[in-house]
């Protein structure tokens, strides 16, 4: 496949901000479920981008986005230890990258792949999205014809969708799902969308920037969690791969990749953002452009910084209404527990093994059940404590002769 178009630099900067438009409903999406500021993300995603380019010597045409993953565990966390303290936590998970980049560079690829084979990544992932359910389902039911106007909307986009339409089903799902509330608002129901604070919102301002305060319980609680979005950006590493024709991993490698993801990380959770992560979305306007030049991805960093800064888009993202979020998250967390099954299936992981069947079971009770280890202040539980029991269950329970 030629990815290796020329383009002048109107031409850069309009597909620049195309690619930024695929990754946007997806990377404020994250923020507006977990209370931080939109502004932020688009910040962060902007700044951790160019962190990743610089990191990967401007080779790789990856960019980094709000990541789904830590939207279960930044909420419970931010219960228990307050958004400063989950921040904390959140610097932690880019340590675990830095980590992971070092035993890559030692060890290779095939470490990690023995430490986090599919049958503990499977279930991990199948927790992101079921532990999220009940919230989708509660968000959704503020104002269920809203929902499924939002709902509808991301899978007749996904399934039906031509060209770029078909990489931003969330995006269009919100915009219809607002659109329609506007119209409610003034035909049927009234106080839907609130207007004033988009009237009241100064055209530019910084993003609401929050630091984070040391706190080692959410630290530990955090950690574990880092574990399948390393594995996702393996995958969509070697994704990148197929689309361009280049081998990413060997050139400037997958230490690389995986310190500049880190250090993204690092950089958001220091001034209130989500995680970033790799976004496969972008992969996809890649492959179906041709376009891979790396430069355009950092045109795309640069618009999401410039869009952070506009005051009056942070409010307009504030006033979308929460039934809207919920539809769309209906499918998004059922889309994440089915990617975790396809794990399993994907790799061929024989439940009939009666080694493998544990493993993912109690995965699967601890997280779902809400199983929680406690010593004094020291609070640890969810999906992180459900990743560590797994990974020690790998490394613990005997294998087969055959295996």
């Amino acid at each position: 496949m030629d990815t290796n178009t020329k383009l002048g630099p109107v031409q850069r900067t309009v597909v620049g901000a195309q690619f930024l438009f695929v990754a946007f409903g997806a990377t404020v999406l994250v923020p507006l479920l977990v209370g931080l500021d939109p502004s932020v993300a688009l910040f962060t995603a902007g700044i951790g981008t160019l962190i990743f380019h610089l990191v990967t010597k401007g080779k790789v045409p990856i960019f980094l986005g709000s990541s789904f993953a830590f939207i279960a565990p930044i909420v419970k966390a931010t219960e228990l230890f307050g958004l400063p303290g989950t921040l904390s936590g959140l610097v932690a998970v880019g340590a675990v990258y830095g980590i992971m980049s070092l035993l890559v560079r030692m060890r290779g690829v095939g470490f990690i792949s023995r430490l986090f084979p599919p049958v503990v990544v499977g279930p991990v992932i199948m927790l992101i999205g079921l532990s999220l359910a009940g919230t989708g389902v509660q968000m959704a039911s503020s104002n269920w014809a809203l929902a499924l106007v939002a709902l509808t909307t991301t899978i007749l986009i996904s399934m039906f969708g031509k060209g770029l339409l078909r990489l931003i089903p969330i995006f269009a799902g919100i915009v219809v799902g607002y659109l329609t509330a506007v119209v409610f608002d003034d035909l049927v129901i009234a106080d839907l969308v609130n207007f004033e604070p988009i009237k009241d919102a100064a055209w530019f301002a910084l993003p609401n920037f929050v630091r984070p305060e040391l706190c080692w319980e959410a630290i530990i609680f955090m950690i574990p969690v880092a574990i399948a979005p390393v594995i996702e950006h393996i995958g969509d590493v070697y994704a990148i791969n197929e689309v361009t024709g280049k081998d990413f991993v060997k050139d400037p490698g997958l230490h690389r990749t995986m310190l500049g993801d880190g250090l993204a990380c690092v950089a958001a959770s220091f001034i209130g953002g989500p995680p970033v992560t790799t976004y496969s979305e972008v992969t996809g306007a890649i492959s179906l452009t041709k376009i891979a030049d790396p430069g355009v991805i950092r045109i795309a960093a640069i618009f999401g910084i410039l869009f952070s800064v506009i005051g009056k888009m942070s409010a307009l993202l504030k006033t979308i209404p929460e039934a809207v979020l919920g539809g769309i998250m209906l499918l998004l967390f059922g889309t994440i527990a089915a990617v975790g099954v396809n794990s399993l299936v994907k790799n061929r992981v024989d439940l009939g093994n009666t080694r493998n069947l544990v493993i993912v079971s109690i995965i699967l009770i601890l997280g779902i059940g809400g199983a929680e280890f406690s010593v004094g202040t020291f609070n640890f539980g969810g999906i992180g404590l459900s990743a560590v029991v797994g990974v020690l269950l790998n490394l613990i329970l005997p294998k087969s002769k055959t295996e």
